[in-house]
């Protein structure tokens, strides 16, 4: 990966960073991470907005573009809704919901094949994490200093089809909840689907 591809990584990973905060991932000088980031600017891959800084000096932060965005997998949206459609349109809305179902009892199967016998709420949600990670979803799972978890993905690859469909998104809360246990709370605090840059689920 080169280290335009990194920064994209970034960007996608963490959100708007200035200059100077790739520089750190990246272990290279600022000036050399400006000079990726105005050729990425140049391909309409990233663009920056200035914010006031602690002292009143605006702070530079770049973000990925629409066209940045794009460069990451989305399994084939139009394929995806296309068939959403036509199964919609042949079977009716029951079937759509009949296909949702048999998705989320496979998934709610794989996920508790990879939690297994985690004991701890924290192993649960880091081996849900790598689960969802290994999907596409470049998923992270958090410790909060009150104990709770944050489950965090930073690319949604069915984001099509969710927008087509917004009951995968309810379905995938649902599982969830029901992997990780009746005693854990599972809310969604963040979702791409109404503006956020990730979704996110706060978990107790």
């Amino acid at each position: 990966m080169n280290t335009g591809e990194q920064i994209l990584q970034f960007l996608k990973m963490r959100g708007p960073q200035t200059a100077q905060a790739l520089a750190g991932l990246l272990q290279q000088t600022s000036m050399g991470a400006r000079r990726q980031l105005e050729q990425l600017e140049e391909k309409g891959l990233v663009a920056w907005e200035d914010s006031g800084g602690k002292v009143g000096r605006p702070v530079r932060r770049w973000r990925l573009t629409e066209r940045g965005h794009a460069r990451f997998p989305d399994r084939h949206a139009e394929l995806t809704v296309d068939l959403i459609g036509q199964v919609r349109s042949l079977f009716g809305e029951a079937a759509v919901e009949r296909l949702i179902a048999a998705r989320e009892g496979a998934s709610e199967a794989a996920y508790r094949g990879r939690i297994g016998t985690a004991a701890t709420l924290e192993e649960k949600v880091a081996a849900l994490a790598a689960a969802r990670d290994e999907e596409g979803y470049m998923a992270e799972a958090e410790l909060r200093e009150d104990g709770s978890m944050l489950l965090v993905e930073n690319h949604c690859p069915i984001c099509a089809a969710a927008a087509s469909c917004q009951n995968f998104c309810r379905s995938e809360l649902d599982v969830f909840q029901r992997v990780l246990g009746p005693e854990v709370k599972v809310v969604r605090i963040e979702h791409q689907l109404a503006g956020a840059r990730r979704c996110a689920y706060e978990i107790k």
